[in-house]
């Protein structure tokens, strides 16, 4: 029993720390905290609706007591976490819950859910306040027993934890049914502050006919909860089948099932009228609203037909112009400043020179309230932390202080060796969240080693060491101990709330006086080696290594890619494939390595997609492929370095000089990415439709000189065949050919059309969506201005005239070829390369005497009608198709001011 003490000692200090509770409160691996309130044990349990993970609540509050509502209440489809509330009578004014690991200015949704059903037999409905850490968010009052009381909340968390505190106003005993947080991206619903939360009124999904059909996770990534909105009388429902993009998925990111369904009026003549009184609280007695309208057309809309409406809301108009439904995209219509009114009135009407009733598809209305409360940190309420002592032979705890921080923090290294320790390894040892060395050598321990454990050093974040300990098994048939990995830690580092436990002297006591220095930030460097994990299945899935043997590309190691990279030091920018870093090869070459995210949207087959296509195609005017990593789990594509980044940054004027891009550049620009293009349809065998052409993926050299890059979603085509048949959409909002959304059929003239609004933002010097103030797409902007004859409204003013005029229409006329809505009407590559050549000689011409507004000329492209022809083409076999699910992508993360690689996916 003796020698059991020092384990029994330890794990008790251990315990006094929090630190066995946190393990078990995590955020799953969607971020996702799930709470069902009142669910007894240490074991939750799998939703069979949304396949979403529910904890019990012990680790997230230690007051309170479990209950089950009554019988009576109960019904058969009622989801489980309704059937039991945590209640809190008896336990003081104010309990919380501690909501741990979260990520320091994110926003995040809070969802708190209420049934009484009266699982007290009082049958007393109480009312209370809900706050979110110290500042009050929304009373919560029960109506009666069988009812269901939702608040959410949108807020940014200004720590790594939040608190949800349930107040007793002396008006009844606060309770709770369960408890949800779900991160947002820092651009969604930028109405939500650091100063202001907004709380939900409604989310409604307008076109149902099943009152009771909600959308949730997973058609929701975000896990909202879209209600039903049915008016079968007034209302008619239309929808499509189709995906339903969103244009501004950086504001609201709404989800495609939510987006096909619309309503409109059934009097063709009618408007869409929905109407509100205010809900005043005790702390607003005037509440500011924020409304978030979503438009979309679901249909195929006739010859000369014109769907356009306004907003007018309470007799005044929202927008001073008509609002046009884009095909299979969402129109956001939202204020920025909170309406303030007693009632809201809010019709949706069509305007005078529409031909088409009103439609709309979904609505979010929010009331806002004020989070600029700061709480006293958790560390503040408490000055006096006991080190406490365990006494045996020889006992060496160690700590560190993490990096620019003064108070210690959690016990790093912990070192238990040669101590004559017997018994078995406790398992509790792996929940100590920043533990990297556990030293347990030299000892006489037996028994197998926790698995716990076994799974932190699989991961990497502990190294374990147990030599000489002659009767410790390793794995259930041999005693004989593995040889040891080296690891190193590899999670994020997050200051913990309660301090914990560090032993520092063998015979004393000693109370240590701490000062937690206010701190709001986290590391946030994450070593790439957990983030490229991926499991060994996935690999088989898609071939493994064999997929890879063809590449004619050097082969990297992992340990190659560290030496390269500096350990990663330098990110240069990051997409849905992962981070792209800088690094310099042995012989000084400048390279970019894309690094495959375990938490990656884009597959494996993506990755090997473009590594097979970048070593069979070479072309001046695509990226090039220096090489490739596949080393057991871990994946990267080693590029040549573009240190001009993107053309959508000089587009914008945000690369790294702000200069704007003169008017010959771009025009070289365009030839240069036109034939890239070309070459792909024609110049390649088999042929390739790149299926993402966009401003992001036309990289810059120091020569300003154009490659085309990411090459993950192309497909490969038959030259015989009229179109490839796809079962999946995929390309990015603004860019993609209407014909293949609606037809699924791809042709290599659905790149003619991407290519085709590159061009009209090289010409206008604006994105493929403009927001004035509502998003249209460039096409239909552009084609409005041009029909008048009017250029000037449409080329950069930033250019200043500093062009040929006839030269701007030319190009600006090549555009409008390339998006039209048939295909068939479209040029070909070949011929846009052509007629690209023409307008460079016409803007030489008028332009020569100005040496300010030449060309930088590369030296291996002096000849102006080089083409595929004069490279040679590697006769591999087809790229295996991608059916990958539609991709949102957004413009590359990169840091200011730093070059860029490759386009990181």
């Amino acid at each position: 029993m003796a020698s059991r003490r020092p384990w029994m000692l330890l794990l008790c200090c251990l315990a006094a720390a929090g630190v066995v509770l946190q393990g078990r409160a995590q955020p799953d691996n969607k971020g996702f905290i799930s709470i069902d309130c009142g669910l007894s044990g240490e074991t939750g349990y799998v939703d069979d609706t949304t396949k979403i993970s529910f904890l019990p609540d012990k680790g997230f509050i230690d007051t309170g007591t479990n209950h089950n509502i009554s019988a009576e209440y109960v019904t058969p489809t009622m989801a489980k976490t309704w059937y039991t509330v945590r209640s809190f009578a008896g336990a003081g004014t104010r309990n919380c819950y501690t909501l741990r690991s979260l990520v320091s200015g994110l926003k995040y949704i809070i969802r708190a859910r209420f049934k009484y059903g009266n699982y007290d037999g009082l049958d007393l409905l109480p009312v209370f306040d809900l706050y979110i850490g110290v500042n009050y968010w929304h009373p919560v009052n029960i109506s009666g027993p069988t009812v269901r009381t939702i608040l959410e909340a949108i807020v940014v968390v200004q720590d790594d934890f939040v608190q949800v505190c349930l107040v007793n106003t002396g008006a009844g005993t606060p309770f709770i049914s369960a408890l949800d947080l779900r991160p947002l991206k820092r651009t969604l619903y930028p109405e939500a502050t650091a100063a202001q939360g907004l709380t939900l009124v409604n989310r409604l999904n307008f076109g149902l006919t099943n009152e009771t059909f909600v959308v949730r996770y997973p058609d929701d990534t975000h896990d909202r909860i879209w209600s039903p909105y049915v008016d079968t009388v007034s209302w008619a429902e239309i929808s499509t089948p189709q995906m339903v993009q969103t244009i501004d998925e950086d504001s609201y990111d709404v989800p495609s099932a939510v987006l096909r369904t619309a309503v409109m009026p059934r009097n063709v003549s009618g408007n869409i009228e929905l109407t509100w009184l205010s809900k005043p609280t005790p702390t607003d007695p005037s509440p500011g609203y924020v409304i978030i309208l979503h438009f979309a057309e679901v249909e195929v809309l006739r010859a000369n037909a014109l769907r356009e409406l306004t907003i007018v809301l309470n007799d005044k108009p929202w927008y001073p112009f008509g609002i046009k439904p884009a095909y299979l995209y969402d129109v956001a219509a939202y204020k920025s400043s909170p309406f303030h009114y007693t009632q809201f009135n809010l019709s949706i009407q069509a305007t005078g020179n529409a031909t088409l009733p009103p439609i709309i598809n979904a609505a979010e209305i929010f009331t806002v309230f004020p989070t600029t409360n700061l709480g006293t940190n958790s560390q503040d309420d408490v000055d006096v932390f006991f080190f406490y002592i365990i006494y045996f032979d020889r006992l060496n705890l160690k700590y560190t202080v993490l990096k620019n921080s003064t108070n210690l923090t959690a016990v790093q290294y912990l070192d238990l060796s040669n101590n004559n320790l017997i018994g078995s390894i406790p398992d509790t040892l792996s929940q100590l969240p920043l533990l990297t060395v556990l030293d347990l050598s030299g000892n006489q321990l037996n028994g197998s080693i926790p698995s716990g454990l076994l799974k932190r050093i699989q991961d990497g974040s502990l190294d374990l060491r147990y030599g000489n300990n002659p009767n410790l098994c390793t794995d259930g048939n041999s005693c004989q101990p593995h040889a040891k990995k080296k690891s190193k830690l590899t999670l994020y580092v997050a200051v913990p709330a309660v301090l914990l436990v560090v032993i520092v002297s063998v015979t004393m006591l000693l109370i240590c006086l701490l000062k937690q220095n206010k701190q709001g930030s986290m590391d946030n460097s994450i070593t790439p080696k957990n983030e490229t994990i991926m499991s060994n299945s996935t690999l088989n899935n898609v071939g493994s290594d064999s997929s890879l043997r063809r590449l004619e590309s050097r082969r990297f190691t992992y340990k190659e890619l560290e030496m390269i990279t500096n350990n990663f030091q330098q990110v240069l920018g990051k997409g849905g494939f992962g981070y792209v870093y800088n690094g310099f090869l042995e012989d000084g070459t400048q390279v970019a390595v894309k690094l495959r995210s375990h938490s990656s949207n884009q597959g494996v087959k993506e990755f090997l997609a473009e590594a097979q296509i970048l070593t069979r195609i070479h072309h001046m005017n695509l990226v090039s492929m220096i090489g490739y990593c596949k080393d057991g789990e871990y994946m990267a594509l080693v590029y040549e370095y573009m240190s001009e980044g993107t053309l959508q940054e000089h587009i914008e004027g945000t690369n790294r000089n702000g200069a704007c891009l003169p008017w010959t550049h771009r025009l070289r620009i365009a030839l240069e990415s036109a034939q890239g293009l070309d070459y792909l349809h024609k110049g390649c065998n088999p042929p390739l439709i790149h299926r993402d052409v966009k401003a992001t993926n036309i990289l810059l050299n120091a020569r300003l000189e154009a490659r085309i890059a990411d090459f993950g979603l192309s497909k490969a085509f038959n030259s015989n065949d009229t179109h490839v048949s796809t079962n999946t959409l995929v390309g990015t909002p603004g860019y993609v050919d209407p014909e293949y959304q609606m037809t699924m059929q791809l042709t290599d003239k659905s790149d003619v059309y991407s290519f085709g609004v590159v061009l009209l933002e090289l010409v206008t010097g604006k994105p493929a969506i403009l927001r004035v103030p509502v998003p249209v797409n460039i096409i239909q902007w552009a084609r409005q201005r041009l029909a008048q004859g009017n250029i000037e409204a449409v080329v950069d003013t930033r250019m200043h005239g500093r062009y040929d005029i006839n030269t701007v229409w030319k190009v600006a006329d090549i555009a409008l070829k390339c998006t039209a809505q048939s295909s068939v009407q479209r040029p070909n590559m070949a011929d846009v390369v052509a007629q690209l050549r023409e307008c460079i000689e016409l803007e030489n011409g008028h332009s020569r005497d100005d040496a300010n507004n030449g060309f930088y000329t590369s030296s291996n492209n002096n000849d102006p009608n080089m083409s595929y022809d004069s490279y040679t083409t590697d006769q591999s076999t087809n790229v295996s198709p991608n059916n990958t699910s539609f991709e949102m992508e957004k413009c590359l993360m990169r840091v200011p001011t730093i070059p860029i690689g490759p386009a990181a996916r």
